[in-house]
């Protein structure tokens, strides 16, 4: 384990990756339910999403841990998964095949852009006010999911979004968001007396009560609204299924793509795939203390390399896009600094294949309190972002890319925001000579893909 993940120097040791690990894995795991749920929109067979999704889990994962000993775990990627099944097999009519060989596609080009440096040179170029702004903006998007997820933050046609009605619906949302409530507290309260291990405490006792709310009838499932059992069900997963997607992306017929829908498509994943994993391995190696005096992440090169690589191998096997997740941030806040907390990540995504009925019954308001708790921690950076007079230049970007990212529920789009206003208020203010000439080709990019894409 040390001459592997060099756990010495990274001052950590084994049992604090493995726990690691196993937390992020609890905020992950919602995608096994959530990703076959979505692409079974598209036409897909659910089991065997569910299947690939696993798998190319266990291959992101496991790259991202050993080619570049890094606390990153990969999946599916939300966000992603919705534009492949209602854009892309929906209002543009494509089979989910000419989909996965899209992202197969947009894979390839990730690894030939990593080979050449150029993911590289765009996570080098990004200012370190900006970097750390990102930190801080996943820091609000992920707490938002967790608000979501635990049925606090509702839909409300005059606001947007609103705190749930407790009285109209008792037995489902509002226990829901009442024991989401105590679950964070309990975090909060065991994370102060240095509890470890205590965000994973959080989320197992939230699912307990949560079980034992359903068996007194505080809790009533209703399928029809989005609740279901807590309780996990014991059965075998049908392994054959994943038949019906390995190696899909190639039985299409060509000749009934059009050339420009499918530049636009590929393009379409490309942009935001890239810009969401630079910015949640900037946001979380930033929590993690990881970039250097230059805001730099030395092991940058392996980790785009293993997200790419994970991307194409998921193609294949058959899911969308696999992506860094932000999620991993619940991991480094437990202590996980190297990649055996990835590696441990993969190979309960590996287990869970046989297991996956009980991994997904932990519901959404269980791993909520630990989003909204890492959220926190990824917040405390914005004390690194100088805001006084003369920095100006600086904290407004910053500023404006934090802001973007929960209200326009994109950490890509949160990037773009203050990657443009950036270059644009220092441009005006005749403080071009601190702008990286990539900054101006990243600006343009933003600004073409919002008008074409």
């Amino acid at each position: 384990m040390e001459k592997i993940f060099k756990l010495k120097k990274h001052g950590t040791t084994v049992g604090t990756e493995i726990m690691a690990g196993v937390i992020t894995f609890m905020t992950m795991a919602y995608i096994l339910a959530v990703n076959p749920n979505i692409l079974s929109g598209a036409g897909m067979d659910s089991e065997a999403v569910m299947l690939a999704t696993c798998l190319a889990s266990f291959i992101g994962s496991m790259c991202m841990g050993i080619m570049a000993n890094l606390p990153f775990a990969l999946s599916a990627g939300m966000g992603v998964n919705a534009f492949f099944a209602f854009t892309v097999c929906g209002s543009m009519g494509y089979s989910w095949q000419v989909g996965l060989f899209a992202v197969f596609v947009e894979g390839i080009i990730f690894i030939l852009l990593t080979l050449t440096n150029i993911r590289e040179a765009i996570f080098n170029c990004i200012p370190v006010s900006l970097k750390q702004s990102i930190s801080v903006g996943i820091g609000l998007f992920i707490a938002f999911i967790g608000l979501q997820n635990a049925n606090l933050v509702v839909k409300s046609d005059s606001t947007l979004v609103d705190m749930v009605d407790y009285s109209s619906s008792l037995t489902t949302q509002g226990i829901c968001a009442v024991l989401a409530a105590i679950g964070l507290m309990v975090t909060a309260i065991l994370h102060i007396k240095k509890v470890h291990g205590a965000i994973l405490i959080g989320i197992f006792s939230t699912w307990i009560m949560g079980i034992v709310c359903e068996l007194v009838g505080l809790y009533e499932p209703d399928a029809s609204a989005g609740f279901f059992s807590l309780i996990p069900e014991f059965k075998m997963t049908d392994f054959s299924s994943l038949g019906k997607t390995v190696g899909q992306c190639f039985n299409i017929d060509f000749g009934s793509i059009g050339i420009f829908d499918f530049i636009v498509i590929v393009l379409s994943f490309l942009f935001v795939d890239m810009f969401d994993t630079i910015g949640t391995l900037i946001g979380v190696a930033s929590k993690a203390d990881m970039l250097d005096e230059k805001g730099r992440l030395p092991e940058v090169k392996p980790a785009l390399l293993a997200d790419a690589i994970a991307t194409s191998a998921g193609a294949a096997l058959g899911t969308s896009t696999t992506t860094t997740f932000v999620e991993s941030a619940a991991g480094v806040g437990a202590g996980g600094r190297t990649g055996l907390t990835a590696v441990t990540t993969a190979v309960l995504f590996l287990i869970s294949m046989f297991l996956a009925p009980i991994f997904t019954a932990i519901p959404s308001f269980a791993t909520a309190p630990a989003l909204v708790f890492v959220g926190f921690l990824m917040f405390s950076n914005i004390a690194k972002i100088k805001f006084g007079d003369d920095d100006l230049t600086d904290a407004i970007p910053a500023y404006l890319g934090i802001i973007a990212m929960p209200l326009f529920y994109s950490i890509a789009d949160g990037i773009a925001v203050g990657v443009i206003s950036y270059v644009i208020i220092n441009l005006a203010t005749g403080k071009y000579k601190k702008i990286n000439p990539l900054m101006y080709v990243l600006s343009l990019l933003f600004i073409l893909n919002y008008v074409f894409l």
